[in-house]
């Protein structure tokens, strides 16, 4: 909804703009009532009388103030449009109001109603700033879709010169002034006016009433079969067909979703170049005039159920979107880069002032400088003047010295030779104590190597000593190991006669057991002979009965009740006996 109100507001922006003024400067109420009345007629809005006096009325509110007239138009008009209404007729209406006070009356290559459709590409190429400019960007882009289907060549060097000598207080064109240029057949040369106002009526059935496609073919009829020649219009929802190019008399709708489809179909009936459009409730079938039209339909008709798929608005739109992004990023950049630049002059004219004031310091130095020198010579002046006078006295004393020195020098010529005899006698006096410091070095040798071997001497007399205490200790332990042994040899004697002892009573202890034993062992080899006949009667029976003997070490058997009473080997004995009952028998 905000780019329909935006797209209204450049339309009624014109007409505003184009109603007289008052002595005030400011616009009657009686013209801005008109111009609301209209608004809301073509508009299709609810006409509110009492709302529209209520708004006019004569005080610091009121339209005519300093507010505006854009309050009013935004709550009563606005925001109740809908999309229901001619667009066509909007647009004519406020071309209307603004055409006689502002198209220029020289001779133009086009006519009014092709200047109209120039002004409404206008509000649709124009940026969303008032007053409202075309930039150089998209008068290219309008002028070359021009040239294009005029079928001329696009000259672009003469575009250049044109932008060259464009008014640089101007970012762009007003809609007059683009009428007039396309007007005056500048960039049309070599054309006619019929030319220029086919190509002025293609671009604006494109870029304004969504037309992506259009011409004749013969569609097959639903009821009767028969094909007919019809004007088709392709836009990005629909395919209307009409009777002639003229639009008059519209035959009906081909309504596209993302669920319609197109094919090419093969001759057939002696039709050629056939495709078909499949939609959700109906199916139609086409014929192109040639295999380059059918091919261009069959595409143009897939690109359209694409962006239908896809959401996207038709491509002259979303390239006018991309184009105002770009400038919009450009100018970004362009303002960033000025930012840049007048930081840069003003970093600039910082280090100017600096560089200034250095130069001015420099200057001050310089002065300073040259003070200095010139106080330089003159104390070197006076400085030469005294350094004279001072040499003159120093040539004096000189002589005086070079006496002095030549006194000197035999004196200090006999204090050499006494020097000299020192140091022999110093050489010799040191060669002396050489001698007596090697001396005493040999003697501290031999003390010393004497000294050594006498605490060899206490060592190896204080290690006698102690191997002497150890001996005497070792012979005081190995007494009283002695003695513990002997005392452990008596005890382990009495032990063993015990042990003795203790063997000789489990001896007869032992014999006493074996003698039971052997009574034990009597009364059970009398008691196992009585348990064998008693057990050799019950053994005649069915088994029902065992006796409570000790358990066997091997398997025993398992029967349906349970474990069972016998044995694997009594259990063959009765076998045995069952088998020989029955011989018998």
């Amino acid at each position: 909804m905000g780019g329909l109100k935006d797209e209204l507001l450049k339309a009624i922006w014109h007409a505003f703009t184009a109603l007289d003024l008052d002595h005030s400067g400011k616009v009657s109420k009686s013209q801005l009532k008109v111009l609301s009345h209209n608004l809301c007629t073509v508009l299709k809005v609810p006409h509110d009388p009492v709302a529209l006096e209520e708004h006019f009325r004569d005080d610091d509110e009121g339209p005519v103030s300093n507010q505006g007239y854009m309050p009013y138009l935004n709550k009563f008009i606005l925001e109740k449009v809908q999309d229901n209404f001619d667009k066509i007729e909007f647009n004519r209406m406020c071309w209307t109001l603004c055409v006689k006070k502002n198209l220029t009356k020289s001779p133009l290559l086009i006519t009014e109603e092709d200047a109209f459709k120039v002004w409404v590409i206008f509000n649709f190429l124009s940026e969303d700033k008032y007053p409202l400019i075309i930039v150089p960007e998209e008068i290219e882009y309008l002028l070359k879709k021009l040239t294009e289907v005029m079928g001329g060549g696009w000259q672009q060097e003469q575009f250049e010169h044109y932008k060259i000598n464009f008014d640089d207080s101007k970012d762009g064109l007003s809609v007059w002034e683009l009428i007039e240029l396309i007007g005056n057949g500048q960039f049309s040369k070599g054309m006619d006016r019929q030319t220029v106002s086919m190509a002025i009526n293609e671009v604006f059935n494109e870029l304004i009433l969504d037309v992506l496609k259009q011409g004749y073919m013969m569609k097959k009829g639903h009821r009767r079969k028969n094909w007919t020649e019809r004007w088709f219009v392709l836009k990005p929802n629909i395919i209307s067909y009409y009777v002639s190019e003229d639009l008059k008399d519209k035959k009906g709708d081909i309504l596209l979703d993302e669920n319609c489809c197109v094919e090419s179909l093969p001759d057939k009936d002696g039709k050629k170049c056939l495709f078909l459009i499949k939609c959700f409730d109906k199916t139609f079938e086409i014929s192109a005039s040639d295999k380059k039209k059918k091919q261009e339909w069959i595409q143009a008709i897939h690109s359209t159920i694409h962006l239908l798929k896809l959401g996207s608005p038709p491509p002259h739109k979303e390239a006018r979107q991309r184009r105002k992004e770009l400038r919009k990023k450009l100018l970004a950049e362009q303002e960033e880069l000025e930012r840049q630049m007048k930081e840069l002059q003003a970093a600039n004219e910082n280090k100017q002032q600096e560089l200034e004031t250095v130069r001015k310091k420099l200057e001050e130095a310089a002065s300073r400088a040259a003070e200095e020198e010139k106080k330089r010579l003159q104390t070197q002046v006076e400085l030469q003047a005294r350094f004279s006078t001072e040499l003159e006295r120093e040539k004096l004393i000189r002589q005086q010295m070079e006496e002095q020195v030549a006194q000197k020098s035999s004196e200090l010529e006999q204090y050499l030779q006494r020097v000299r005899e020192l140091e022999d006698m110093y050489l010799k006096l040191q060669e002396a104590l050489e001698d007596e410091r090697q001396a005493r070095q040999d003697e501290e040798t031999v003390r010393k190597l004497q000294a050594r071997l006498l605490e060899e001497e206490s060592s190896k007399r204080a290690d006698l000593e102690k191997w002497h205490l150890e001996q005497q200790q070792a012979i005081q332990a190995s007494e009283a190991e002695k003695q513990g042994l002997e005392s452990e040899r008596s005890a382990k004697e009495r032990a063993l006669q015990e042990a003795m002892e203790q063997l000789e009573r489990l001896g007869r202890e032992r014999k006493q057991a074996l003698e039971q034993y052997e009574d034990v062992k009597k009364k059970l080899e009398m008691a196992t002979s009585k348990t064998k006949s008693w057990k050799d009667k019950v053994a005649q029976h069915e088994g029902l009965i065992r006796l409570i003997e000790p358990g066997s070490k091997n398997p025993h058997l398992i029967t349906n009740w349970g474990p069972a009473a016998f044995t694997q080997a009594e259990l063959e004995e009765r076998e045995k006996s069952w088998k020989g009952k029955k011989s018998t028998e």
